[in-house]
């Protein structure tokens, strides 16, 4: 008789629970991957492909199409969401990411301590990171949410690959969150496709690389990783000219402010709450 781990039906839920980690801001694809106790396989079978590829590969395809399944059906009302209430959504994305920094933290010095060139790299990546996200679209253009722009599909498979990473926000300051989820909802080809090549190209390059860097430069990964995270975070919550997707505060009552607050609060709570279960279940 098959276990639950390997009942095909209980893989496509859990497919669908870590499609979370692909559409929500502040919700980590590693960490759900962690918590639903897959991650350690899958970065093992993504960094040595070769090896056990068909027993991995059946193992993962039915996780594979209850992702694609969960991000169809999820887009829906989070693009409803974003159309009507945007600033309280996005405020609630943003206690999300907040609530990830202490897990992030306290990993960053699991191996060794916090010297002077960590807090280079984290300061570096607030700053001039944020800055380079807060005018990349003045500098580059807007990037075309098309065929070619969706291949940012690398950016949700490094969500996947570093727990507490979430992409989402990256996307949402890139003026492609919008476009991505209208593209899901619809299952666009034009979309899918080009995200899944990204992704998979991106788990393939990186798997291996993610590997050896966080076991040589695990720090110093982090504390970049930390860098962006804030910044990227703080940009979700400031107006920016440059972006379509940008919040807007204009018209907002002082109900959408306390809206807004609890659930940046709820956010963090939710956030922590899924730390303690990765700390728990990390596979």
């Amino acid at each position: 008789m098959k276990t639950k781990q390997d009942n095909i039906l209980s893989r496509f839920l859990k497919g669908m629970i870590i499609a979370l980690g692909f559409i929500l801001p502040g919700v980590s694809g590693g960490v759900l991957a962690a918590i639903m106790g897959i991650y350690g396989r899958m970065l093992s079978f993504m960094a040595h492909i070769r090896q056990n590829f068909r027993c991995d590969f059946f193992y993962f395809l039915p996780i594979g199409i209850g992702g694609i399944v969960g991000i169809g059906v999820l887009s829906q009302p989070l693009e409803y969401l974003l159309a009507h209430y945007q600033m309280i959504v996005l405020w609630g994305f943003a206690g999300t990411i907040i609530g990830t920094l202490p897990t992030l933290l306290r990993e960053s010095t699991s191996r060794t301590k916090r010297d002077k060139i960590d807090i280079i790299w984290f300061f570096s990546m607030l700053i001039l990171g944020g800055l380079f996200l807060f005018f990349m679209s003045e500098i580059f253009g807007t990037i075309p949410a098309n065929f070619f722009g969706f291949v940012i599909g690398i950016l949700i498979a490094l969500g996947v690959l570093v727990p507490g990473l979430s992409p989402s926000n990256l996307l949402i300051i890139l003026g492609l969150y919008a476009p991505m989820l209208k593209g899901f909802k619809s299952f666009d080809p034009l979309v899918f496709l080009p995200i899944a090549i990204g992704g998979i190209i991106s788990m393939l390059v990186f798997s291996k690389a993610m590997e050896k860097l966080i076991q040589k430069h695990h720090s110093r990964v982090y504390h970049f990783i930390l860098g962006i995270v804030l910044a990227s975070t703080i940009l979700i919550l400031v107006p920016n000219p440059y972006s379509s997707e940008s919040i807007t505060y204009q018209n907002a009552t002082i109900s959408d402010w306390g809206l807004s607050l609890v659930l940046f609060l709820v956010g963090m709570a939710l956030a922590f709450w899924m730390s303690k279960l990765e700390d728990r279940y990390k596979g």
